[in-house]
């Protein structure tokens, strides 16, 4: 089984957090969707006949595509690869693409469905002005409220994002989000901490001093308030960032995370066949010049035992699946396997992380410090 991402890399306007590949300008779209159909084509010996179980539309801002275009996508994949007779289809969508000043497009989101597309995944981030204005994002609280409400009538299958973390948003503020989403009905939540990346506005105002700096503090506060709410209300936590009521766990992701292979099509997007990984120009341009000659516009490299171990420590860790002792015996022998239960004993002891059936989790403490948690336990001695 595999999974398709396609990157779509335009936005409106840019939000001052985001690092992500895009741009604000439409100009290319057309040769862009035209390059991307070429790579389809040019990748399709990739995955050697296996079936494609996920096809994801991410971004940028994929809903900035007409119907017809997502359609021709589709159709592009399904003429040279293998796709399962009912692949989860998710499409990204921002809602000030599906709303508008008479109301919410009904029958946009009719013809998504007829499409193939079963799975929205909606970029909320807040429902309140004042985050929503100070992240630059396109869309109101308004336009937030009647999107969620008009998809729920057509979609059983819907995540929403939601970040966290922000200056002056108090706990019950981010709690008020939360009950917004429970009282939506949504299947999944997907959820992040306001991060400060390099050469973003938000790390130019911050800076500048024209933005409040941002606090671990508040942050491990408003996730703890995330795991509670969202377990009272029934999901699963199957990934640090990711909540999911059973049966609607994001399978395209999940994929990621169990080392599944992957092909990204597009400027930027990543791919993933299980020894080796590649990535695509982040260049617009670039990337269409070089497709217009019949050329993947790539770099690849070859992955070192090192690299797939701590890669497995890393996404183990982060997943309600945790890390198998079993499976590292198998892959990487039995020494790897007892060095790795000797340097997580300290983190065991501290009450951060525990084992279970033979696998290695984080603990409910644990779980906001995974990601440095994994990298203490990486192994850097060539294999």
């Amino acid at each position: 089984m595999a999974g398709l991402y396609l990157h779509i890399p335009f936005c409106k306007q840019a939000c001052h957090y985001c690092d992500f590949h895009f741009s604000t300008s439409l100009k290319n779209k057309t040769p862009l969707l035209n390059a991307l159909k070429t790579e389809i084509q040019l990748r399709k010996t990739t995955l050697s006949g296996e079936l494609v179980e996920t096809i994801y539309f991410g971004g940028g801002t994929p809903s900035l595509l007409s119907v017809i275009e997502l359609e021709a996508l589709l159709t592009e994949i399904r003429q040279h690869y293998s796709v399962s007779a009912t692949p989860e289809i998710t499409l990204e969508v921002n809602p000030d693409d599906v709303v508008f000043e008479n109301g919410t497009s009904v029958e946009l989101f009719k013809a998504y469905k007829a499409i193939g597309i079963n799975r929205l995944s909606i970029g909320v981030q807040s429902f309140f002005a004042e985050d929503l204005k100070a992240m630059n994002r396109a869309h109101n609280a308004h336009e937030a409220h009647a999107c969620l409400a008009e998809a729920s009538k057509h979609f059983e299958n819907i995540s929403i994002d939601l970040i966290y973390g922000i200056p002056n948003m108090s706990l019950e503020r981010w709690q008020k989000n939360l009950q917004t989403a429970f009282d939506a009905g949504v299947s999944h939540i997907s959820s992040y901490a306001l991060t400060v990346e390099p050469k973003t506005a938000l790390a130019s105002f911050i800076k500048k001093g024209s933005y409040p700096a941002l606090s671990d503090a508040l942050a491990a506060s408003h996730f703890d308030a995330l795991v509670s709410a969202t377990e009272q209300h029934g999901f699963v936590q199957y990934e640090i960032s990711n909540f999911g009521k059973p049966g609607y766990f994001s399978k395209h992701n999940t994929s990621y995370w169990l080392g599944k292979k992957y092909i990204g099509f597009g400027p930027s997007a990543h791919s993933y066949n299980k020894t080796h990984r590649s990535w695509n120009i982040a260049n617009n341009t670039r990337y269409i010049k070089s497709l217009e000659k019949g050329l993947l516009p790539s770099e690849n490299e070859a992955l070192t035992k090192n690299d797939r171990l701590n890669e497995y420590i890393m996404t183990g860790l982060r997943t309600v699946w945790g890390v198998s002792f079993q499976k590292i015996q198998e892959e990487f022998g039995d020494v790897i396997a007892e060095n790795l239960k000797k340097s997580a004993q300290k983190f065991i002891t501290e009450g951060l992380l525990c084992v279970a059936e033979n696998t290695l989790k984080t603990t409910s403490k644990g779980k906001f410090l995974a990601d440095g948690l994994a990298s203490e336990l990486f192994v850097v001695t060539p294999l």
